[in-house]
């Protein structure tokens, strides 16, 4: 084994209580929230308040679904005007997914000025998505921000 320690972090319910909490803590206005879709039916479409700005998927990691995504990985780096990140904090996930649908909704949301994503946008413009996944790692705001909320939900 290497010296090299991935960092992990521990997982954010998938929640949107959780969720809600990460997000306003982040600056992200009270007007916008997570809720549950309880399916693709036109019916159950219908209860889902709009606008709505991003879509979340909880799916099962599979070894297919690994391999699918390191094939279209070099295919990802280059997607002009989409915010995009690695993955390299185990754990993270659900961030990572909260930090693209935010990210990519800058012209929709009214951060506040006053929390720290408006300084993780600021420091990761323009990056790489690797630069913006060793941006992450290193940045203890976004950290704490994670750890707070993390320590929330009804999963021990």
């Amino acid at each position: 084994m290497s010296g090299d320690k991935k960092q992990r972090w521990v997982p954010l319910e998938s929640n949107p209580d959780v969720l809600n909490k990460y997000i306003h803590n982040l600056g992200v206005p009270k007007d916008w929230e997570f809720v549950d879709v309880y399916g693709l039916d036109a019916e159950l479409l219908m209860m889902v308040p709009r606008p709505v700005i991003a879509v979340m998927l909880l799916y099962p990691i599979t070894e297919q679904s690994e391999s699918a995504e390191n094939k279209l990985g070099e295919e990802k780096q280059n997607v002009g005007g989409v915010y995009y990140m690695k993955q390299t904090v185990g754990n993270a996930c659900g961030t990572v997914a909260v930090i693209h649908a935010l990210a990519n909704n800058q012209n929709s949301i009214n951060f506040e000025d006053n929390k720290h994503f408006n300084k993780f946008l600021e420091d990761t413009l323009g990056k790489e998505p690797n630069e913006i996944a060793n941006i992450l790692e290193n940045d203890s705001a976004m950290g704490a921000a994670h750890d707070d909320t993390a320590q929330e939900g009804q999963t021990e």
